[in-house]
């Protein structure tokens, strides 16, 4: 059996772990399904030897894990951004299940870098975290007792993305690429300075504007030239002069 090779292009990224142990855990979870692609944000100790002790034999993808200072190193290039959480979240974006997540993931993966984010162990990601999500996915599991420990949780969505990337049916590659992170972080700064400018947006009352504008472009998935488009529209806003 071959490792299909969307999986290549499956980000597993772990913010502010405090336990190298998880680190070690989620490392060997990943490999027995075919991922190798691991970011840490910030984590408490690596390396370490207890990471290397519980990672069984999966101390490669450890030694090319990419420690990174911010959220927004680790998703540089990604065109889909999924968050993992068990918590609702009023004004979210919209929420499905780890397996529906995983069909959108392992086809866009078949051109394009997809990250999954996981926060710490105590609460999960933040709420900024999750603000750079396209997506959010919750792992379904007994209401009277729902908590996973964050290797097991790795393991679950890997598990899944191993068996939808074994299937026959896995779309073809996108004709339009999707906008990055990057990209669309910068279309959202953008706007942001522009509503400021025209007056359309008081930062000092901010309420839920922004969050909202998030919300709805991350359900459009934007592609590369749309996000062109819209930076075209909005630097044309900031431009006093008559056309």
């Amino acid at each position: 059996m071959n490792k299909p090779e969307s999986l290549a292009n499956i980000r597993i990224v772990l913010c502010q772990t405090s336990h190298p142990g998880n680190i070690g855990s989620a490392a060997r979870a990943m490999k027995t399904m075919g991922l190798s692609d691991l970011r840490l944000v910030n984590p408490r100790k690596f390396p370490h030897a207890e990471a290397n002790a519980m990672s069984a034999g999966a101390t490669d993808v450890l030694e090319k894990a990419s420690v990174c200072a911010t959220l927004q190193e680790a998703l540089a290039g990604c065109g889909l951004v999924i968050g993992i959480t068990a918590r609702q979240r009023q004004l979210s974006h919209a929420m499905v299940t780890a397996r529906e997540a995983v069909a959108e993931a392992v086809a866009i993966a078949v051109s394009q870098p997809v990250a999954r984010v996981f926060g710490t162990e105590m609460s999960g990601p933040s709420h900024e975290e999750l603000d750079q999500c396209q997506l959010l996915a919750t792992i379904p599991a007994n209401p009277e007792n729902s908590s996973l420990n964050i290797a097991s949780a790795v393991q679950v969505l890997a598990y899944e993305l191993w068996q939808t990337a074994m299937e026959p049916s896995v779309a073809a590659a996108r004709s339009f690429p999707l906008a990055d992170h990057a990209e669309v972080e910068g279309l959202y700064q953008h706007l942001e300075e522009t509503l400021i400018r025209i007056g359309f947006f008081d930062p000092q009352v901010p309420k839920r504007l922004m969050p909202r504008l998030r919300r709805l472009f991350a359900r459009a998935r934007l592609e590369k030239e749309e996000v062109n488009i819209l930076r075209g529209i909005l630097r044309f806003m900031q431009d006093a002069r008559k056309p």
